[in-house]
């Protein structure tokens, strides 16, 4: 379950020179921003931060965002940050955060804005009359069809059955294709190319849950 209440998470992220406090304002400024012309790819609820971290340091010609909904958690990823800074290194100069709902997410980022989006591991919402809040809905999906770029994709991970048997059904309706699926990642030699787990990841795969993955495109 993740953390909900850790003392003092609103004042670090408000104060952490790593996230963006007023994400409206920078909607068709992200290139400005990040001071270059490199691919934006952001993660939709990316919990403490360990994927997206990981690639951001894998990929300095890729900028990246990070969107969480709970500052308890997204300070987590702050404290990652901080700790590799301290160590003397290169600091991380392509990844930010925001804190925020990703059903405001369209009004953060313009049309052709954006790249690549990555989904892992989201809130399945298991109740029937929440089916709308999964981030692999019809209705996630023509939001993000408003500012990812004609060419762009969307990265879909989790081990929740159900939620990706959902998201097979629902993207197409919203005009997508699923280009590749697998319900094995782990075994799947070529979608497994280049894959960093997340937290979940790991912790699932350890136990010996099957790793869904889905790549989803115009």
């Amino acid at each position: 379950m993740r953390l909900r209440n850790v003392k003092g998470s609103r004042e670090a992220i408000a104060d952490s020179a790593y996230t963006i406090n007023n994400p409206e304002e920078m909607k068709g400024k992200w290139k400005e921003y990040f001071g270059n012309d490199h691919p934006i790819h952001i993660e939709v609820g990316m919990g403490k931060g360990r994927f997206i971290t990981e690639l951001a340091m894998k990929n300095p010609n890729i900028n990246y965002i990070g969107i969480e909904k709970y500052s308890s958690v997204l300070v987590r990823a702050l404290e990652k940050l901080d700790a590799w800074n301290e160590t003397g290194k290169s600091p991380v100069k392509n990844l930010v955060f925001i804190r925020m709902n990703a059903e405001e997410i369209c009004n953060v980022f313009a049309q052709n804005e954006v790249d690549r989006i990555y989904l892992n591991f989201s809130d399945p919402w298991p109740k029937d009359r929440h089916a709308k809040r999964r981030l692999t809905s019809k209705e996630f999906f023509r939001r993000y069809d408003q500012f990812l770029i004609p060419e762009g994709r969307v990265e879909f991970k989790t081990d929740n059955d159900d939620l990706f048997a959902f998201s097979l059904e629902e993207i197409p309706l919203a005009g997508w294709k699923i280009t590749e699926f697998t319900h094995d990642l782990h075994h799947d030699a070529k979608m497994m190319e280049g894959n960093i787990m997340t937290e979940y990841e790991e912790r699932f795969s350890s136990m010996g849950n099957p790793i869904h993955k889905l790549i989803a495109m115009r």
